[in-house]
């Protein structure tokens, strides 16, 4: 006989409990495994045909505990990894060479700060920050079978060290090898960065009610990131929390999304709010002291600790005494000064403002929200039932002098450089329901966020944008400027619109060059093919389309000719081609893109999709590619020319084929009214685990721009319920 379903979770409690006492990789007490227990049995976890995990709580601490453990169910190692990274201690897996990185995050993250900012925070966020932590144990005591790299155990402070979704944050704007050679003792032995120009960010579009054909605002929800970086959820409570859309992992917050009444999407802003400050450091006796005005203001010093694996596997560390002024720790050194790198460090006010505004239920409670001025990367694209839409630039912006261009290090001796608190929300670009009845953000600059309706660059000062205008603005332009009729599937059309804006540019000035060319001259036969058909192309994508392939071979080819400086201006980067090559240049591009498409393909006249390519063939965090193994074609191709959808692939040591990692990783559109509508689809699948039904089968639908219907009420979720469970049975 069948026990009791209430019989069959007592047994799994008694089960569980007896399993933490054994199996835990760090020592678990009796009281804090019944907590842990006692909390998983509040929490329910349903995984729907697509293996979402939609999990339900009595309070939002427990929706926290467990989205937290179906995240750590889909893949921990990219939870652990993101952690390893935030608290500095990626060098205790991966060995010295990442020691560098690690040094960077402890210049901000201390964990005695951390530990105390914990104990100072609300008692309502210290409980989601316990509840994290306990989600996480829970699942390694209950599953012995996964060897953490390094972290056993996680504490609910450690939350405080990620609390910004965004794929790179400010942090990383440090040069991790000037940091070396600064700290290192020496020259730098870490190799400069190459110059990737795949744009990375985001789409964002919000379309007003008057633009509808249903009368309901939409919003388009496009992160372009690395493949694989957030986990698609939705996690609801009873204390109002019903929040859907993609959580970076190891994260408890729906970082893009929507709730039943009110939808963000964040896209990487252009607002610089990083600065540096040149220090003139002198010593004094046994201290040293840095110029400010007519001061000489001692440099705080403070030892950091890491700890690295070693080669021989034993953990070994090393010491470093760190610097500091008052403008921030101290980065590099330039010209013979220090230079004090300045960014937002703000942990609670972030964690609060990234969890607040998953609750927000119209435009004036989010803007509530985003009073704690703890975003500094991100523009919020906005919508909501009420048929507001909104743009939002991010919410710390210092206050500064535009006597100096702080694009470059600006005299930290001279008191006048310095931030003079924030801005005001709206003494930066925004708006809020403009005539034009739509918003875009591409990451461009924010003076084209709704046509002509947009505010003007001569109104803010100049460090509000960094970015200047790009292709795909352009196009979004274009595309929202098209219709009044709006629905999800024109919307989702709308985000796939094939043309590209850069090669429009950029392709007729190359046909007009080889219509120059001499009757007898060599390239005039040998192009002439080519030449054809990109004369006769539309500059749009497809899988089939060969011009296509002529034009990225081609493109990519003559950026060659530029010098790193101009390629560096990935915005302005169709303009620099074609003002910088000369007629000389773009056809021997050209021919040599054509010979590169022979050599690597047999004929020039490869159809897009047979090089542009996803495959995932295992769980690693950086993928491995093979043109042996099945991958499958993908239409759209690199955001650079102005695609908005993004596929940013290359060819691979070993390959020919090109294999994407970034670019379009999860997208969704949204229609509120009444009643939430949405359909969206992630990269790949759900599940990190090869052996997962989930771990690819999203993989056609993404590369065919197939959104699949988003099961968003408790009806919905039960009717395509897969699997039942509370965590740890």
């Amino acid at each position: 006989m069948f026990a009791t379903k209430s019989a069959r979770r007592r047994l799994a409690a008694g089960a569980t409990l007896l399993l933490l006492s054994a199996c835990a990789t760090a020592p678990v007490g009796f009281s804090e495994a019944a907590a842990w227990r006692a909390q998983a049995a509040r929490v329910e976890i349903v995984r729907d045909d697509w293996g979402i995990a939609h999990v339900s709580g009595e309070r939002d601490a427990d929706a926290v505990f467990g989205m937290i453990y179906a995240q750590a169910e889909d893949d921990f190692n990219r939870i652990e990894t993101n952690y390893l990274v935030s608290l500095g201690r990626l060098a205790e897996a991966e060995g010295e060479t990442a020691i560098w990185q690690d040094l960077r995050a402890r210049l901000y993250m201390d964990p005695a700060d951390l530990q105390a900012r914990y104990a100072a925070s609300p008692a309502w966020l210290k409980a989601l920050m316990d509840a994290w932590a306990g989600g996480l144990n829970f699942y390694l005591a209950t599953h012995p079978q996964v060897r953490p790299r390094a972290i056993t155990r996680f504490e609910p402070w450690m939350a405080l060290s990620f609390t910004e979704g965004s794929i790179g944050g400010d942090i990383e704007r440090i040069d991790l090898a000037a940091l070396e050679a600064f700290y290192g003792g020496g020259r730098a032995t870490i190799a400069a960065a190459s110059r990737d120009l795949e744009p990375r960010g985001s789409n964002g579009f919000a379309i007003a009610p008057a633009r509808t054909a249903h009368g309901k605002a939409l919003l388009l929800i496009n992160p372009h990131t690395s493949f694989f970086f957030r986990a698609e959820q939705q996690m609801t409570s009873r204390e109002g929390l019903n929040a859907y859309g993609a959580a970076t992992w190891g994260q408890f917050f729906v970082y893009q999304g929507f709730n039943e009444r009110a939808g963000w999407m964040h896209t990487s802003s252009g607002v610089d709010v990083v600065d540096e400050f040149l220090e003139t450091v002198e010593r004094r006796g046994d201290g040293l002291f840095y110029r400010y005005g007519k001061e000489r203001r001692p440099v705080r010093t403070a030892p950091v600790t890491l700890h690295f694996r070693a080669a021989d596997g034993t953990m070994k560390s090393r010491t470093f005494e760190t610097y500091r002024t008052h403008h921030g720790p101290i980065v590099r050194a330039e010209g013979g000064k220090w230079v004090a790198f300045a960014m937002m460090h703000k942990p609670v006010e972030a964690l609060q403002q990234s969890w607040l505004r998953t609750k927000a239920t119209d435009y004036r409670s989010f803007l509530e929200v985003a009073a704690l001025k703890a975003n500094s990367s991100n523009n919020t694209l906005f919508a909501d039932a009420k048929g507001n839409i909104a743009y939002l630039h991010p919410q710390f912006i210092p206050v500064r002098d535009v006597r100096f261009d702080y694009s470059r290090p600006v005299d930290g001796a001279d008191p006048a450089t310095d931030w003079r608190g924030l801005h005001r929300i709206e003494e930066a670009p925004h708006a809020l329901n403009p005539a034009n009845g739509w918003l875009q953000n591409t990451n461009n600059w924010p003076y084209s966020m709704a046509g002509a309706q947009s505010p003007r660059p001569e109104a803010f000062p100049r460090y509000m944008d960094t970015f200047g205008e790009n292709p795909r603005g352009l196009h979004a332009m274009r595309v929202l400027g098209a219709r009044s009729d709006f629905t999800l599937e024109t919307l989702r059309d709308a985000a796939y619109d094939s043309w590209q804006p850069g090669f429009a540019a950029l392709v007729p000035p190359l046909v007009a060059a080889w219509d120059r060319l001499p009757a007898g001259a060599p390239l005039k036969a040998r192009l002439g093919q080519p030449v054809a058909l990109l004369r006769a192309w539309d500059f749009r994508w497809s899988k089939d389309s060969v011009p296509n392939s002529l034009a990225v071979f081609w493109a990519d080819r003559l950026m060659q000719d530029l010098t790193p400086e101009a390629r560096a201006r990935r915005n302005q980067l169709v303009e620099t081609l074609l003002a910088e090559t000369d007629d000389a240049q773009k056809l021997a591009a050209l021919a040599d893109a054509v010979a590169r498409l022979e050599r690597e393909f047999g004929s020039w006249r490869t159809p897009w999709g047979e090089i542009n390519r996803f495959q995932r063939l295992t769980g690693d965090i950086v993928q491995p590619f093979s043109d042996a193994g099945p991958s499958i074609a993908v239409p759209f191709p690199s955001a650079i020319w102005g695609s908005l959808a993004s596929f940013g692939a290359r060819p691979y040591p070993g390959t020919k084929r090109w294999y994407g990692t970034s670019g379009n990783s999860f997208v969704a559109v949204v229609e509120f009214g009444d009643r939430v509508r949405a359909r969206a689809v992630s990269a790949g699948g759900e599940s990190g685990d090869p052996a997962s039904s989930h771990f690819n089968d999203q993989a056609q639908l993404y590369a065919d721009g197939a959104l699949r219907d988003v099961y968003f009420y408790p009806e919905d979720v039960l009717a395509h319920a897969k699997r039942r469970s509370r965590p740890g049975e």
